[in-house]
């Protein structure tokens, strides 16, 4: 019968998609601690103050 058929995992595949989700968290937490870091000068020299950016 089509399309009931388990799917077989390849480790090839699964490790693609592994490091795939290993590095969407890591940009996710780096974007996040640059942002921290980085922000609040940059908004300081942008629009002039932190709380005028709010």
């Amino acid at each position: 019968m089509a399309g009931l058929e388990i799917p077989t995992w390849d480790p090839e595949t699964a490790l693609l998609i592994g490091a795939i989700l290993v590095e969407a968290f890591v940009l996710y937490v780096g974007y996040a601690g640059l942002e921290r870091l980085v922000g609040p000068a940059l908004m300081r020299i942008l629009v002039g103050g932190d709380a005028s950016a709010r």
